[in-house]
């Protein structure tokens, strides 16, 4: 009863605020307003925060303009801009966090870019790219993962605060874009030729990707890393020698870590099954 008085109560302050921003003003834009705890109460805030949604907002074009320049054949640009999009993404919830600017808009906001940049992009490029010629299957195959990318990001949102942070269920849905985004990108840089071989291939590989996203493997999420902390020299190092490598081979390093972390969620599950039946056996032998 008493939070629902807070947040009566923050209501009737924030109508008595808003004077002429109502409906019947003249330009019929209202102030984003959201329930927010402070100090132990339930109040209304009103605006969003800039920094952090601005970073969600690049992702997003830079995912629509991945859209057109796919359409267009221009599957280079579109491989650019899927990483962009996909290193704005990683960058908007790290400054939420460190400036202490979370919000219920922001997560929602950035879960809708995620739709828009690593589902329906990676799924109309590679259609473009190859699995047109399919005809029904093509666009089954692409739907198949615009389908998975929109389940695993709603699992994400519900199961946020109640799985392991230290890992995400199901591949991230950046990876599967950059997974099957990045091999659109190395083909069309060694002018791979379409052929029907070819298209079967992608459409099996994007809906297997896009299996892997609603799938139950756990991956290793890095949010144990603190950049704040110091690390060995050497660790330096490698990273410094890590951005040579991928500045001159773009395509194919980022291709092959993709690929790599792809496969740990399947190869760390299949390890530990093999561990528990060992160590079962040798219970059973001991008995």
């Amino acid at each position: 009863m008493k939070d629902e008085k807070d947040v009566e109560t923050a209501y009737n302050e924030a109508e008595e605020d808003n004077g002429e921003s109502g409906p019947d003003s003249l330009f019929p834009i209202d102030e984003h307003e959201e329930i927010v705890s402070q100090d132990g109460k339930k109040v209304r805030r009103k605006g969003i925060y800039l920094l952090p949604n601005l970073l969600t907002l690049g992702a997003m074009f830079a995912g629509f303009y991945a859209i057109i320049a796919g359409m267009n054949g221009n599957f280079n640009a579109a491989g650019w801009a899927i990483l962009i999009a996909a290193i704005l993404d990683g960058l908007d919830g790290r400054v939420a966090r460190m400036t202490n600017t979370q919000s219920a808009f922001g997560a929602q906001f950035d879960s809708l870019s995620d739709m828009v940049s690593f589902g329906v992009a990676p799924a109309l490029i590679v259609f473009s790219w190859a699995l047109s010629s399919l005809g029904n299957a093509g666009w089954a195959a692409s739907f198949i993962f615009i389908s998975c990318a929109a389940l695993r990001l709603a699992r994400f949102n519900v199961q946020l605060g109640t799985v392991d942070k230290r890992f995400f269920v199901g591949l991230q849905s950046p990876i599967a874009a950059g997974l099957v985004t990045f091999v659109v990108w190395v083909a069309y840089k060694y002018q791979v030729e379409v052929t029907w071989g070819v298209s079967v291939m992608a459409a099996v590989f994007t809906a297997f990707v896009g299996l892997l996203m609603i799938s139950n493997y756990r991956y290793y999420s890095f949010k144990e890393i603190h950049f704040k902390g110091t690390v060995p020299y050497v660790v330096f190092l490698m990273a410094v020698i890590l951005l040579v490598v991928i500045a001159q081979y773009p395509h194919e390093v980022l291709l092959g870590m993709c690929l790599f972390y792809a496969l740990s969620g399947p190869v760390i599950s299949l390890y530990r099954l093999s561990s528990r039946k060992s160590e079962k056996s040798d219970t059973g032998d001991g008995a």
